[in-house]
């Protein structure tokens, strides 16, 4: 049972709100459709019934806001537009991801592509998807977590006759094994078609809360469509007989109150050549009716827009966000053999100076080593790929950013970028044994702990790229916060080193390495700050 009580949209800028004291309800079995021409309020009513919108009244579902459910995706599953999947991900890649972050089970993931009609698909990449397809997969993430009760906003829009018909049909057998379902829809025909129950708004205002029954009497007017080259005296000889007839054009007429049959009875006893003969419906309009016989809903308090919730598993989430797509594999791949590359280049030219450098093919004229530049990339595609393709967040919704999100984000991205690291030094160390080069062997010691730190600048590399795409929202610039630490950071730090009366001779020394601690620490620090600034409370679930 969804129970939608007083809902009212924020107003903007001294204009009446989209949406204004909405009460209806939506039954279990049911098929509700929010009827309305556009600019209606119609997405308007969905995103208020999900907490996305701020404003005033309460959406219950089975008795609690759905900010209550520890679960939301098991309490409605939602389709609010299309799928904003990544291009590469095959759609089994990408329900497998979405199952973890609604708390189901990989296998879950077949069985919605079956429901659907997708399963002989499912290896294809969303690239490849059509309107229809797409719609489909749309369908199946909202199946996900098994949920009683299905919100879409105007599912079937621009998709093709067929595929609007297997729609209602996936629909109405959805509501025949007790699910609610609410809808939104332009067109009263195919409210009609489709609803048990259809709630009309104008300009943001409930005009009718009828069933489909009512509905279709009140509303929808059904008629006869007839067009013949003598179309004017079957009009004339109908309306002799009582019949009410409209004209429309020379040649095309409607008849109100006969059917088909009696209709084609008339011109065939009367020689009359039919080019159309067809049963149709016609749209009387918005009716005129009291907006509810129902009390009004007391003025409720008005309240934020709520964050869509993080994963319920993020570590699991993170994972298969990670290696569904290509391009994290193509980094590590090209970062490892750069690496080997670049400590062959140095042992042949002898420009290094450490055993780090030279293990990691870190040359002078270089900001970072490619194993760090690797995992930072990884780090800023881990939050600028959800800005982008935000899959956790429907219908513009902030992405969001939970503790738990976030910590799975450092420790998925931090662990693939030791591995990068580590596969790096394997290789530089293979160069080094087939080369030993001009300045002769490093001592065991010397190497582990260059391997070593290796591993830890790469490591720093990618928590600043996960943190700087979290702040500053995209991939581009989550990678230059990574770059700007040994390119802008570390001279400043240089030089407040050597010009300190204190002794930081280390710190003059290591700049790189006290330069990420710095600037993780800042980046944690504004990130945090844009949590505030958002009203967006962390959660420690």
């Amino acid at each position: 049972m969804i129970q939608a009580i007083g809902l009212t949209s924020a107003s903007r800028r001294g204009e009446p709100p989209a949406v204004d004291d909405l009460t209806f309800d939506a039954r279990p079995g049911e098929i509700t459709v929010v009827l309305g021409d556009s600019g209606a309020g119609k997405s308007t009513v969905l995103r208020l019934m999900l907490e996305l919108e701020p404003g005033r009244g309460v959406t219950l579902f089975g008795g609690r806001p759905l900010h209550r459910h520890p679960r939301p995706a098991a309490a409605v599953g939602v389709l609010l537009g299309d799928v904003p999947g990544h291009p590469s991900r095959t759609a089994r890649g990408h329900l497998r991801m979405l199952a973890a972050a609604a708390g189901a089970p990989a296998e879950r993931a077949d069985q919605v592509l079956e429901v659907v009609g997708l399963r002989a698909t499912a290896g294809r990449r969303l690239a490849t998807f059509s309107l229809g397809m797409d719609r489909r997969l749309g369908i199946a993430a909202a199946l996900l977590g098994d949920p009683p009760a299905l919100l879409l906003d105007d599912p079937a829009q621009g998709l093709a006759p067929h595929d609007t018909a297997w729609l209602y049909g996936l629909l109405k057998a959805y509501a025949a094994r007790g699910g609610a379902v609410v809808v939104t829809c332009a067109d009263p025909k195919a409210a009609g078609r489709l609803g048990d129950h259809v709630v009309t708004l104008d300009k943001g205002r409930l005009v009718a809360d009828q069933s489909a029954h009512e509905f279709g009497r009140r509303r929808l007017r059904p008629y006869v469509a007839v067009q013949s080259p003598q179309a004017e005296r079957l009009g004339l000889l109908l309306a002799g007989n009582g019949t009410e007839v409209t004209h429309e054009s020379g040649s095309r007429i409607r008849v109100h109150g006969q059917t088909t049959a009696q209709v084609g009875e008339a011109a065939f006893r009367n020689g009359i050549l039919l080019h159309r003969l067809a049963d149709e419906v016609a749209d009387t309009g918005v009716p005129e009716v009291p907006r509810s016989d129902r009390p009004a809903a007391p003025l409720a308090a008005a309240r934020a827009a709520v964050p869509p919730p993080g994963p319920a598993r993020p570590v699991r989430y993170e994972l298969r966000r990670l290696t569904g797509v290509r391009g994290p594999w193509w980094i590590a791949l090209a970062s490892v053999l750069l690496s080997g590359l670049a400590t062959a280049v140095l042992l042949r030219t002898g420009d290094h100076a450490s055993s780090l450098r030279l293990l990691t093919g870190w040359s002078h004229t270089m900001p970072l080593p490619p194993t760090a530049l690797g995992g930072g990339l990884l780090g800023a595609l881990a939050y600028g790929q959800e800005f982008r393709y935000p899959a956790l967040a429907p219908a513009h919704a902030p992405v969001p950013r939970q503790l738990r999100l976030l910590l799975a984000k450092l420790v998925v991205n931090g662990f693939a970028a030791a591995l990068i690291a580590l596969l790096g030094t394997a290789l530089g160390l293979v160069a080094m044994r087939l080369e030993p080069g001009p300045s002769g062997p490093y001592s065991p010691f010397s190497l582990a702990t260059a391997a070593a730190a290796s591993t830890a600048l790469a490591i720093a590399c990618c928590w600043a790229g996960v943190l700087a795409a979290g702040v500053f929202r995209t991939t581009a610039l989550g990678l230059a916060g990574v770059l700007a630490v040994p390119l802008l950071v570390a001279p400043a730090v240089r030089r407040a080193a050597s010009t300190s009366a204190l002794d930081m001779a280390r710190l003059a020394t290591q700049p790189v390495r006290y330069s990420f601690v710095l600037s993780l620490l800042a980046l944690l620090c504004a990130y945090a700050a844009t949590l505030l600034r958002r009203r967006n409370p962390i959660s420690f679930r």
